[in-house]
Parts: C-alpha cells; structure tokens; sequence
C-alpha cells in the first residue's frame, strides 16, 4: 500500500470506525466496559493472532500482517492484535485448536487445517470442482454459508469471520511429466483439505504439510510431488528449484476462503464496535485477496517459466478421473458424517438454483 493511499485510507478509515455501532470493552486485561459512543471513549484490547502461514509468504502470508494494521487504523488504536508467525506461539497446523482451547485469542488459516475434527470445516476454504470466486461468495453471505460455518464452529468454542479470498490454485507441482492416471500410483504427495481425498482414491499417498515444511521434503524426497497453492505464493517457497511440472487448472480448490478463528470468550468481550470493525475490515481483505490475486500470478509464472518451469494443463480423461473420485468421496463422506451431508446438501441446492444464471449470465 502507497504511503499517499496509507494516509487517504487511514482518515477514511477513522471516520468508517466512528460510524460503526457499539462501544466499551472487551478482549484481554487491557480491556474494559464502557458506554462511549466514538474510538476515543473504547478502552485498548490487545490480542494476539496466531498464523498457520509465514508472514513474509505472498497473499496468504503477508495479507493477515496488513489486516492487523487495518484494523489498528480503523479502531484508532484500541484494537491491536500482534501477528505471530507460525511456531512462535503453536505450529501453523495448530493455529485453529489453540484458539478453540483459548491457548490463543485468535488464528489466521484455513478452516481445511480443522478437518482433522471434522472434514466438513474443509467446505468453508474450497469444493472440488465447486464455484468460482462470486459464486462462492454468493452461497457464504447469501445463501447458509456462514450460518452453517457459524454452527459448527461454534461447537468448538470459536467464533469464524471469512477474512481472505483468493483465485483458483495451481494443481500441484510433479517432478515428472504426468501422462495418465496410472502415472499418479504410488506418487507421495503433500496434499490440502478435500482434495487429498480424491487423490487418495486414485492411488496416491497424501499427506497434509505445514507450508514452510514443503521445499525441504519435496527436496529430501520425502514427497514427490506437492500442491500449495497460486503461483505468486508458490513461487515464494521456491519449489520450482526441485519440480519442473506444473499442474492446472486447480480443480480442487477453484476458490478459496481463509479466515479467522477467534476463541468464543474472546469475541463475546469485545465491545459491537470492535467486533464491527473486524467484519468489515475483513470484508475489505476478500476483496483486496480476489483482485491482488488475480493481479500476481501472470509475473510470477512468466518468471518461472523462465527458470525452466512446464506449464501443463491436466487431460480431459485425467479431469475426468478426479471428478469421478470427488463424486465417490462426497457419497462415502455423505454416508458416514452428517454434518458433511448437511452442508453438502444446502451447497448443491443452492449451486442448482444458481445453475440458471451461471449458465446464462456469463460467457463461456
């Protein structure tokens, strides 16, 4: 962000924070109740965020860093939370659990990362072969999104804000060229949220890795091959040094939502106006991630590509098969899980409803 944009923004920023509703305390020993009705009378909240991404990794990474200084503008600095790489606090892949037992006041990450409690978090980052960015957006406000992602986090003590939205991934870096689908078994492969699953069926052993753990075992050979993410955040863990191959288009994560994951007695102490300031500034990284995302990713495959890089996009027959497997994961999930039917249920209704004006409204 400009210095000259940092400056127009901040004073906008302090007039949006004083229009928002709400005041008094609430968050940590630095908060108290009170009754004023601007920035000024809120008593200081300090908090602290837990990241399952490096601070300094393109967009998934650098963009929580932005948002607390966001959110330090809008408040008039008495909401301040302290960004904490992962492992400083918990390991990234923790981030969620710890907010839930209040280890930490919030986290920054991907509800997939809670799928080890429930594989039904995963539908609130991405769906194989699900929506793009609007469509995704259109059933989380507007249809039961957020009211099911609020149900369910709440059993775990957490109250869930969507806080970042990105364009379609990459599909995977490979180390060799994939040809068929046969090419895949037997292949170790650092794989994220509903994905793995399909992945799984077709013979392929998945694991879920913690980003900055990727470079060193697909160097190692720990793994063969890995997904992660787009290409500009790709790009940041260098994984075109070992892998030449790669993959689109991102068939298992079209669109993807990160958020954060405040623990429940955290969020009901903040002040209407601190929690306001939150959701808003939020609203406004969604649509920062969708535009500084699509924005990224041409320069970062032009550069690599130049170091050597393949770009390939997967077969009719190869899409096919991960189609195939996605359908046999959704019956099997359906079957034994039903908060997963549930979600996937509502999901599909509203994808159905939509059909007609996705199916008229855009070019193909």
């Amino acid at each position: 962000m400009s210095g000259n944009f940092r400056k127009i923004f901040g004073a906008a920023g302090c007039s949006v924070a004083l229009a928002l509703s709400g005041c008094g305390g609430g968050g940590d020993e630095g908060s108290a109740s009170g009754s004023g009705n601007d920035v000024a009378s809120q008593q200081t909240v300090n908090l602290n965020l837990a990241s399952a991404f490096p601070g300094s990794l393109q967009l998934l990474g650098t963009t929580p860093v932005q948002w607390t200084k966001t959110v330090e503008e809008l408040s008039g600095g008495t909401l301040n939370i302290k960004f904490f790489e992962p492992g400083a606090l918990v390991p990234g892949l923790e981030a969620i659990p710890a907010a839930s037992k209040g280890s930490v006041d919030m986290a920054w990450a991907s509800s997939g990362y809670f799928a080890g409690t429930d594989t039904t978090f995963s539908f609130f980052t991405a769906v194989p072969f699900g929506p793009n960015p609007t469509e995704f957006l259109a059933w989380m406000y507007y249809g039961n999104g957020q009211k099911l992602a609020d149900e369910l986090y709440a059993q775990h003590n957490i109250k869930h804000i969507p806080c970042h939205m990105i364009p379609p991934e990459a599909s995977g870096w490979f180390k060799k060229e994939i040809k068929t689908v046969e090419d895949l078994r037997g292949l170790k492969m650092r794989f994220f949220g509903l994905g793995a699953k399909v992945m799984d069926k077709l013979g392929v052993a998945t694991q879920l890795l913690a980003g900055g753990e990727i470079f060193q075992a697909l160097q190692l050979g720990t793994i063969d091959a890995t997904e992660f993410s787009m290409p500009s955040s790709d790009q940041s863990f260098g994984f075109y040094q070992v892998a030449k191959h790669y993959y689109f288009p991102g068939w298992h994560q079209p669109a993807s939502f990160n958020g954060i994951m405040i623990n429940m007695d955290v969020w009901n102490k903040l002040s209407a106006q601190h929690k306001r300031i939150l959701e808003v500034s939020c609203g406004d990284t969604v649509r920062d991630g969708l535009a500084r995302g699509e924005a990224t990713q041409p320069p970062a495959l032009k550069a690599m590509q130049e170091k050597g890089v393949k770009i390939h996009r997967w077969s009719p027959e190869i899409l096919a098969a991960y189609e195939k497997a996605w359908n046999e994961v959704v019956a099997e999930e359906s079957a034994a899980n039903p908060n997963f039917k549930k979600v996937y249920d509502d999901y599909m209704e509203f994808r159905n409803n939509f059909k007609v004006w996705r199916d008229n409204g855009y070019l193909n």
